[in-house]
């Protein structure tokens, strides 16, 4: 074997012949060209597995696996039980004979069924306090690549599966939540930013009222503002194909918030940014509707990050198990110190001059979720992690597997996958990653929820 045999490749570069594989230099249109032939691709990719009305359908599920997963109840009595309500959803098969499926609607029926009839020992019902609003969970971190969207997309399948009456409200403009529920959303005027303006639009009309008893001229309030007055969540809310998960969508122009929203605040100092979305959810009964709500937020502290973390009871924190990304997720938590502190530093000033009782921003809980984890690989980093977090690591890590890899290149979740599709084994490790993920989430939500209800009680009392 010669010497340049052995070689590495960076040697022996021939310039002329690197210059004839060169492409024409990059034009401003270019850049458009090849936006235009990713848009292609990412609607071929979205559209394998639409129905003949362009949208996303979720597949039906089998007697195992509901008695399995998603039903306390063994599969004798299961069976039993539809012999004996005929009136219940007796399942479709593809055979005489054959394995009985179920549509998620029908197996939430079945549920209220067995919860109604059944065992009152069992969990047929997820736990949900009367009385108390919807938890929203916000996923964050300024990383890319964390298994961020991913995360809470799992999440919210795992709450629906569960029973729960899902939100997932998509802040990131490149819109990759809303193309796994299988989003349509044509401009800004179909994401959050009508909420925001409209939320702005009402403190300028405060403002405007103030300024005429100061015998002031008002601020005009121009067309956005005008139109957004008239916007509700339920305009900007739409199903999706999971019967109990709704969506407020996102797409490339609702980037554009961050610069409108600075803009805003200049013309009225008084404007509240920060609880934009939380004041608008809460006036438009969002959280007496549904039971939790999922944000997921762009991976950049900019502005709809602020009002995805501000209106969140939890904040998830994805990283992996790497020096690099916990270095950069400490730097998000010194980030998220700075600009909390200054908004309530900036608003107790004012408070304080003023007789004013002061404010503090305050979540349930805050955790790191370790993702796409290599126990081979990584054990001793998750380790020390772990010894540095605390119980803000959550224990449990998830792993990385072939399942996740194949449902992420079909736009699809892994509960979305049919198991059918995969070897047996295969399926039951994808699934038991985010099983123990949303396990681990779920006794996270039942601890605050226990919490909030008592101290509901002991006001009460």
């Amino acid at each position: 074997m010669s010497q340049a045999d052995t070689l590495p490749p960076y040697f022996g570069i021939a310039a002329d012949q690197a210059m004839q594989d060169l492409t024409a230099p990059m034009t401003s249109s270019g850049f458009s060209d090849l936006a235009q032939a990713c848009k292609r691709g990412r609607e071929d990719l979205a559209g394998r597995g639409l129905d003949e009305t362009g949208r996303k359908t979720l597949r039906r599920f089998s007697t195992w696996e509901i008695t399995k997963y998603l039903i306390p109840v063994a599969p004798a009595h299961f069976r039993r039980v539809l012999r004996q309500n005929p009136d219940l959803p007796q399942g479709m098969s593809d055979t005489d004979g054959g394995a009985k499926w179920f549509t998620l609607d029908e197996v939430l029926r079945l549920r209220a069924h067995f919860a109604a009839e059944g065992s009152k020992s069992k969990d047929y019902l997820p736990y949900r306090p009367k009385g108390l609003p919807a938890k929203i969970t916000a996923v964050a971190n300024f990383k890319g690549g964390v298994g961020k969207t991913s995360t809470g997309a799992h999440l919210a399948m795992s709450a629906a599966l569960d029973g729960y009456k899902v939100l997932v409200i998509d802040l990131d403009s490149q819109g990759s939540m809303t193309s796994i529920f299988g989003g349509q959303v044509a401009d800004e005027w179909q994401t959050v930013f009508p909420l925001l303006a409209r939320h702005y639009a009402a403190t300028l009309q405060a403002d405007n009222q103030r300024r005429l008893e100061r015998g002031e001229a008002p601020l005009p309030l121009d067309e956005t503002m005008t139109d957004a007055l008239g916007v509700t969540a339920g305009d900007v809310i739409q199903s999706t194909h999971w019967p109990n998960i709704d969506l407020i969508g996102a797409q490339l122009n609702l980037y554009w918030s961050e610069f409108q929203i600075p803009v805003w605040r200049m013309q009225s100092r008084g404007w509240k940014l920060w609880d934009a979305l939380t004041d608008i959810l809460e006036a438009d009964g969002v959280l007496d509707d549904y039971d939790l709500v999922f944000i997921d937020t762009p991976p950049a502290l900019g502005y709809l990050t602020i009002n995805g973390l501000a209106a969140a009871d939890i904040v998830l924190v994805p990283l992996g198990a790497s020096f690099l990304e916990f270095d950069s997720t400490g730097r998000f938590f010194d980030m998220l110190h700075s600009t909390f502190a200054s908004i309530e530093e900036g608003e107790n000033t004012a408070a304080r001059a003023l007789g004013r009782p002061e404010m503090a921003f305050e979540w349930d809980a805050v955790r790191a979720v370790i993702t796409r984890y290599d126990g081979g690989q990584q054990a001793e980093m998750a380790g020390l992690i772990q010894a540095y977090l605390g119980k803000t690591l959550q224990p449990y890590r998830q792993d990385f597997t072939a399942l996740i890899g194949q449902a992420g290149e079909s736009v699809n979740g892994i509960y979305e996958a049919d198991y059918r599709d995969f070897n047996r084994d295969t399926y039951a490790r994808g699934r038991a990653t985010f099983d123990e993920t949303y396990a681990a989430f779920k006794t996270l939500l039942a601890g605050t929820w226990r919490r909030d209800e008592l101290a509901m009680q002991q006001a009460a009392e």
